[in-house]
């Protein structure tokens, strides 16, 4: 019997999880839910349902895991708890700050519902979080070090699309070199904001746009672009189709430190990513944590779990016995 997978919003990444259920054989996508017309929508899985999101609460007893696919910053606070209670559900939420309140909210909604709900799962919050976890505990005397990017940034990305003036525009996010060697070195350096990263922005403009001043609300930007060395191009809406139009992203988890009695040995762990698309790799991510979610449905488990909760063979298609004489 296959897992039977919903996806809540069909934007990026919900397109990317359709992909992903394609290429997991134990898993099938029975609908589709959008705040759409679903009749304007055309899907990739054709014997799957497209159907209005008003109409995903009838789907409680049709569905083993609910994928949901909005954004962070408004739709997930509100949309986890509340189809938490209905589904298990699995989302990816990356607003860092607030996990905590975003977990305790999820799990008291999964716990009322006998339900399981994984939330932030991705690659950061997700699979970088994990290394973190695992090179800190493997590593007490040490120090960690994340480095994101070369990568397009869609939350920077969408900043500058609202200054006025601004048409269209695409933000990358990269690792300052020098400061990756020196961590790599096990040099230990402390680094500042600006020191481990600088932004790129490719940015079309209106007619008669004052780009001095588009320049310059940029770079002073609080919160996104006023803490590092900021490069502003101004270019044509046809080069930005042209050359800037996948979403790529990635980047590095390092750990460095030292083992022995006096400390003498040295040590590093790097673990790196490196995406042509930020979307249909989260998409991935959240396709394994979904099984494991339906996985612990069935043994009983409810309420809300993170990465560090579920162990690593739940989210593999492959048996225990199998895992052990092919991958341990």
């Amino acid at each position: 019997m296959k897992i039977r997978i919903g996806i809540l919003g069909y934007g990026n990444l919900g397109r990317g999880v359709e992909c992903a259920v394609l290429q997991n054989p134990d898993m099938e996508l029975r609908a589709v839910f959008t705040r759409r017309d679903p009749e304007e929508l055309e899907i990739l899985t054709k014997e799957a349902k497209v159907c209005h999101a008003s109409e995903a609460p009838a789907w409680k007893d049709e569905l083993d895991v609910m994928i949901l696919c909005g954004g962070s910053a408004t739709d997930l606070p509100r949309q986890t708890p509340e189809y938490a209670g209905l589904f298990n559900v699995v989302d990816s939420f990356d607003t860092h700050a607030k996990i905590p309140e975003h977990f305790a909210q999820v799990d008291a909604a999964a716990k009322a519902g006998g339900k399981t709900a994984v939330i932030s799962a991705g690659w950061d919050p997700g699979m970088f979080s994990l290394n973190r976890l695992y090179a800190g505990a493997i590593l007490p005397e040490g120090k960690d070090y994340t480095f994101w990017g070369r990568g397009v940034s869609q939350g920077h990305s969408d900043a500058i699309r609202r200054i006025p003036g601004v048409k269209d525009a695409k933000q990358y996010t990269i690792p300052v070199e020098e400061a990756l060697a020196s961590v790599r070195a096990g040099e230990n350096p402390e680094l500042t904001t600006r020191q481990k990263h600088t932004r790129e922005c490719f940015v079309v403009t209106g007619e008669g746009a004052d780009r001095v001043r588009i320049e310059e609300e940029i770079k002073t930007m609080p919160n996104y672009f006023a803490d590092y060395d900021t490069t502003v191009h101004f270019i044509t809406e046809e080069e930005l189709a042209r050359e800037h139009s996948g979403i790529p992203h990635g980047g590095f988890v390092l750990r460095s430190g030292v083992t022995g009695w006096e400390k003498e040995n040295r040590h590093l762990i790097e673990y790196r990513l490196k995406l042509d698309s930020n979307p249909e790799f989260t998409a991935s991510v959240i396709a394994a944590y979904a099984r494991a979610a339906y996985r612990l449905s069935v043994e009983g488990s409810c309420g809300c779990k993170t990465v560090f909760d579920i162990a690593p063979a739940y989210l593999s298609p492959k048996s225990g016995e199998e895992l052990r004489a092919s991958l341990l």
